[in-house]
């Protein structure tokens, strides 16, 4: 079939070339077999985000016979341990998912397909998408990744819990100063405030709050010059954790996002942080309704922004990468697969699905929709993406951190030689 395709098309091209330009029309009933294609797909993430996933390529498949979606996903961590060969053997997945922190890493060695022109043939169907996302995966011109979602850093709890322990709820004036009275009010009853705050994210947002970035614009330095913003948080951390106010496991060599393993889902801690998107997923785990606030003051408006939840990126090694920018605008675009999808990778990008949908989702996931919506008018604009070189400055920063918790290092030591580990590293980067 592909061969007779193939000669139709000679034929049609040499008439045109002739001055004879025919117009050939789809008959009724003719149909018009397409040639099998196969797209290969992978991911990370939770139970909840694989099985919807599954169930959307699914979907696309149905509606799309003649192509064949080979997927594979896994937990964060172990995701970017299996790209890595990949990316070194050229053998990428035609679609893979895609975070800021690794988007600018992964581009400058030329692994990344630009969507640009997919989305100029309309192909990858953009035009209901804000700008502010598509720009979040832009880098030097160039589109790398498409938003499939907005997030948000958020606090949850569980009312009944703060109530129990005589804890009045967070409103959206509240302060790192709240918290700190928080943790006071309940040591020594065996309740957490909470388990872990992701060092490389809550810093960042710390410093945003400060007027300071984690990154300088140039990619080559860190973004801030005063060393007591770290050790004003790290020691708060460190105080925290000492005061078992704050789970401190070794949460890099043991997966404390898993209910077993976590207190949070036990009513032993008042609160688990993160990003929106992950609400969702964390109610289903919990078995009972839960609560938003955002993280605390002051000045969040100047710390919170709206991120891309992560990407759909197309290799640049892909030999379908139509068919990929065809199945990500599905992705993005299609009301029923987004109903699938219930927002876990975030809010959707897609505006008019967004609309469609807040009127038809559940009460959880309206308030994700309402609490982004607040993020919107108290934000402030996100940073640029992180430059090549993050993903081994956050490595030796979550090093530093497990040292900070189990008393091993003092903040200010810790300070002092994530300085000079990261600005090595990023100036090396950047030569």
């Amino acid at each position: 079939m592909g061969r007779l395709l193939r000669t139709i098309g000679i034929i049609c091209l040499t008439a045109a070339l002739l001055g004879c330009v025919p117009q050939v029309a789809q008959r009724p009933g003719m149909v018009i077999e397409e040639e099998p294609i196969t797209l290969r797909i992978a991911w990370w993430g939770g139970d909840f985000r694989n099985n919807a996933t599954i169930e959307v390529i699914n979907q696309y498949e149905q509606l799309n016979p003649h192509v064949n979606i080979e997927y594979e996903y896994s937990s964060f961590n172990e995701y970017w341990r299996k790209l890595a060969p990949l990316a070194a053997g050229n053998t990428l997945p035609d679609i893979i998912q895609m975070d800021i922190s690794y988007l600018a890493q992964y581009s400058s060695l030329q692994l990344l397909e630009d969507l640009t022109p997919y989305m100029q043939r309309g192909l990858l169907d953009t035009k209901d998408v804000d700008k502010q996302q598509l720009d979040s995966g832009r880098i030097d011109g160039n589109v790398y990744g498409l938003s499939l979602g907005v997030n948000a850093l958020m606090s949850m709890y569980d009312p009944e819990v703060l109530q129990a322990n005589g804890i009045e709820f967070p409103t959206d004036a509240w302060t790192w100063d709240d918290f700190d009275q928080m943790g006071k009010h309940i040591q020594g009853r065996g309740i957490y405030l909470g388990t872990h705050l992701t060092p490389e994210q809550f810093f960042a947002y710390y410093l945003r709050q400060h007027g300071a970035k984690l990154y300088a614009e140039d990619g080559a330095r860190l973004g801030y010059e005063d060393d007591a913003l770290f050790v004003e948080y790290f020691g708060l951390m460190q105080r925290l954790a000492q005061d078992k106010l704050i789970f401190a496991p070794d949460i890099w060599t043991s997966d404390i996002g898993k209910p077993d393993n976590d207190p949070f889902y036990f009513g032993e801690a008042l609160f688990s942080w993160g990003y929106s998107n992950q609400f969702i997923s964390t109610i289903e785990h919990y078995g009972k309704p839960l609560s938003i606030a955002p993280m605390p003051g002051p000045n969040n408006a100047e710390g919170l922004f709206l991120k891309p939840g992560m990407f759909f990126s197309i290799a640049n090694n892909s030999r379908q990468k139509e068919e990929a920018a065809k199945f990500i605008s599905f992705f993005v675009n299609d009301l029923d697969a987004n109903l699938l999808l219930k927002g876990e990778r975030g809010v959707p990008v897609s505006t008019s699905v967004r609309e469609q949908m807040r009127m038809i989702v559940e009460p959880e996931q309206a308030q994700v929709f309402d609490y982004i919506d607040w993020v919107a008018d108290h934000s402030s604009p996100m940073d640029a993406p992180d430059p090549v070189g993050s993903s081994e400055v956050t490595a030796v920063l979550r090093e530093l951190y497990d040292l900070l918790l189990f008393g091993k290092l003092t903040a200010e030591d810790a300070a002092q030689q994530f300085r000079e580990r990261a600005n090595a590293i990023l100036a090396r980067s950047e030569t």
